[in-house]
């Protein structure tokens, strides 16, 4: 470093002249050097923070950004709403779980069936307990199903075996094929059944298509089909099936031609005509025999689970499988139905614009077993009848209550489905003209009125799926007897419904409804036969958990049983 010379003394002590000019020179040209640096600074600065502001305002902000704002701005929507629920409904969280605590099988591409994740959003309740044991089962299932499906190498080989007719006396997989008939809620009841069936007995479950099976519903396991396929061999007799067919097993079991060699195949004709020895397959010991046929091919328009757990052979499966007796429509069919995206667009747009702001959703299903269409004045004054006495719907007050436009009203939607408009529209006209004495602000809706059931008709049974979807995510619900629309939508949304009792003679029945015992379906033509001492005995009265029916004295249910909690 070069040293710097000392300055020359003056005498008197004084410095050069020069000297002290040039040093204060030098300090002077330091500082404003350094104050131009620093304003130079600044405005880099400023011009930095124009610059980000104007590309923020050009362009969208960052999806780091956006997620922040959109979830405040969630957090402020969900503030004000449970705010304005005014202690009307209490919020309810919606579980995270999509897979329904394990219900549903991972592997889906979710845009191909929307229905299956999205439903959990539209249901107010808290879903139904799975067993660990179903679990494990329906996944054990799935890999039976995609070993065995359609078009796999153990299928084509099972099929070559029923197209020679050869009886295989080991087949790697057998089969259960359900055959679509009779209409959509005995449809979808039916195949419930048969796929219980499946799991109990090892076999893998096969769909007919009939008119409309693939564009109701999403395929429920992953990977295979669950439809029989089109060149399935014995499609072509499947309308002529019935009691009388070579293959029936109860006319085999009349001709005693199950004695002879196993046959390759057998028809299971459980149709509510079936006879007593039809009846027999809710024997175990003719599931013996059923159990060595490959090939098993059902009709059937019952819902006939609650005779599978009459059956000894049965009964601890089917206890680990649910140990809550009641919810066993409720998960098999939250597992199987899931609407598919055409018909879930009808669900999730008619929910959005007439039915998710109300605090309660009440559903009213009207089915009249009558050769005239109505409405019927007897039939109207049961239902209003049942849902005051109930408190499902307020009464009317004669006199007018003062509106307040700053009050908030609980606000009830009234959801309606019947084959005549007629019920709807006089519901609809009576709470309009006439105040409610709890000051609840009534809304009634119908989305569809066909004016008679058309079963082979697409568009209308998309629209009856529709409603019964629509009915299960109701609140309250209030539902006809014998009427297999409403057990669907009771199953499926887990709800113990008021029935209507069946009117006689024109006259509304007093009291005019009940709750039901339980959320489960009604066995329409159950069997009366004790196949031990082969004798005739009531089967609502042989276990606890296996009733007879409110709305069917001879039909038989399924109830949880306290003692068995």
């Amino acid at each position: 470093m070069k040293r710097l010379k000392k300055p020359t003394a003056i005498p008197g002590g004084g410095q050069p002249a020069d000297h002290g000019v040039a040093g204060g020179s030098e300090r002077k040209c330091g500082f404003n050097l350094m104050k131009l640096m620093g304003v130079f600074l600044v405005l880099v600065m400023a011009l930095s923070v124009l610059f980000s502001v104007s590309v923020v305002l050009k362009d969208p902000p960052s999806d780091g950004l956006w997620t922040v704002v959109e979830a405040r701005h969630l957090d402020f929507k969900l503030q004000k709403a449970i705010v304005e629920e005014n202690d009307l409904a209490q919020p309810v969280e919606v579980p995270k779980d999509k897979l329904l605590g394990d219900l549903l099988p991972t592997g889906f591409e979710e845009n191909s069936c929307l229905s299956r994740y999205q439903s959990l959003l539209y249901r107010r309740g808290v879903p139904q307990k799975v067993s660990p044991y179903l679990i494990s089962k329906l996944r054990s299932y799935e890999a039976r199903h995609k070993k065995c499906g359609p078009y796999t190498n153990l299928y084509n080989k099972t099929v070559e075996d029923l197209k020679s007719g050869r009886y295989s006396s080991t087949p790697d997989c057998k089969y259960i094929v359900w055959i679509s008939f009779s209409g959509l809620g005995n449809r979808i009841l039916t195949l419930a059944s048969a796929f219980l069936y499946a799991l109990l007995t090892d076999r893998v479950l096969l769909v007919d298509r009939g008119i409309d099976i693939p564009d109701l519903f999403c395929e429920p396991f992953p990977e295979v089909s669950w439809l029989l396929p089109l060149d399935f061999p014995l499609t072509n007799e499947f309308n002529s099936f019935n009691q009388k067919s070579h293959q029936s097993y109860g006319n085999m079991l009349k001709s005693n031609s199950t004695a002879s060699a196993l046959q390759p195949y057998i028809y299971l004709h459980l149709v509510h005509d079936y006879d007593d020895q039809d009846k027999l397959f809710f024997c175990d010991q003719d599931q013996m025999y059923m159990q060595k046929i490959p090939w098993m091919v059902m009709k059937s328009d019952n819902y006939f689970i609650p005779s599978l757990f009459l059956m000894p052979s049965f009964e601890q499966e089917l206890h680990s499988l649910f140990p809550d007796k009641e919810t066993v429509f409720h998960l098999l069919g939250r597992y199987l139905f899931h609407p598919a995206n055409s018909v879930w667009g009808l669900i999730s747009r008619y929910y959005e614009a007439y039915l998710s702001e109300a605090d309660v959703i009440a559903g009213i299903q009207i089915r009249v077993f009558d050769v005239e269409p109505g409405p019927f004045k007897h039939i109207l004054d049961q239902i209003l009848s049942c849902t005051v006495r109930e408190k499902i719907l307020p009464q009317i007050s004669q006199q007018e209550r003062p509106v307040h436009p700053s009050t908030r009203q609980k606000r009830v939607a009234v959801l309606m489905t019947s084959l005549s408009p007629g019920y709807f529209e006089q519901v609809r006209d009576l709470y309009w003209e006439n105040p409610t004495v709890t000051g609840e602000m009534i809304t009634v809706f119908q989305p569809s009125h066909e004016g008679y059931q058309q079963t082979e008709k697409h568009n209308h049974n998309r629209k009856a799926w529709a409603e019964m979807y629509l009915l299960s995510l109701t609140d309250k619900l209030v539902t006809s007897s014998w009427s297999t629309f409403g057990y669907v939508a009771q199953g499926l949304g887990g709800l113990k419904p008021w029935i209507l009792y069946k009117p006689e003679n024109n006259t509304a029945p007093d009291p005019p409804c009940r709750q039901a015992m339980s959320m489960e379906p009604c066995f329409h033509a159950p069997p009366f036969y004790d196949c031990k001492s082969k004798r005739g005995v009531d089967t609502g009265a042989v276990v606890a958990h296996v009733r007879h029916c409110e709305d069917m004295s001879w039909g038989l249910k399924l109830v949880q049983h306290h003692s068995e909690m």
